[in-house]
């Protein structure tokens, strides 16, 4: 039976190692899956999903604008597909969550959706309310704090390396502009309201 996971966590987990692994492992068995990433990160190449080990692999790509069950239905009429794997889920409209649950009961492939819960100032990303929400399956992927503890929230570095207090909510970088931290640490930096 067909489902959509929700693999979520803070920065450097290893959320497109584990997606990059999924897909691989379909692959191997000789199954069809199809990867998409967001079109707004840009961080390594346009239309792959990288992992900071090095691997990558191909990928179509979303942004607000885009029918996924429309794309995936048009995909499969060439070519069974086995699973959706999808990066940086965060990006996604509620309306397009709304669409990977209709390609998960329509057209009964499995989705694996992965990315980050919340933003730089605690705040949920919309697709990942949706997916917390709308998912079958909720898998968090852990990471660690530097003290140790298991980090739930990253917080935005400014261009002298201190903790951002305000801006927009999607700003793409990696570990030069974000840190994962615990609660406890987060909340040294961010005034919860």
């Amino acid at each position: 039976m067909a489902q959509l996971y929700f693999y979520y966590s803070s920065m450097n987990a290893g959320k497109s190692t584990h997606l990059l692994q999924s897909s691989y492992n379909y692959n191997e068995c000789g199954l069809r899956t199809v990867l998409y990433t967001a079109k707004i990160d840009d961080r390594y190449a346009k239309g792959k999903v990288s992992s900071r080990l090095g691997i990558h692999a191909n990928a179509e790509l979303f942004d607000l604008h885009t029918d996924l069950l429309a794309e995936v239905s048009a995909l499969a009429q060439e070519e069974k597909i086995a699973c959706v794997l999808i990066d940086e889920a965060q990006f996604l409209s509620k309306a397009q969550v709304k669409q990977l649950t209709d390609i998960v009961d329509t057209l009964k492939i499995p989705v694996l959706a992965y990315g980050i819960r919340t933003d730089f100032l605690g705040q949920t990303f919309s697709g990942s309310a949706a997916l917390l929400a709308w998912a079958d399956k909720l898998v968090e992927l852990k990471t660690i704090c530097h003290c140790g503890r298991k980090a739930n929230f990253v917080i935005r570095l400014d261009e002298h390396g201190k903790a951002a207090t305000g801006g927009e909510q999607v700003e793409v970088g990696g570990n030069e502009r974000y840190q994962a931290l615990c609660r406890q640490h987060f909340k040294g930096y961010v005034s919860l309201k």
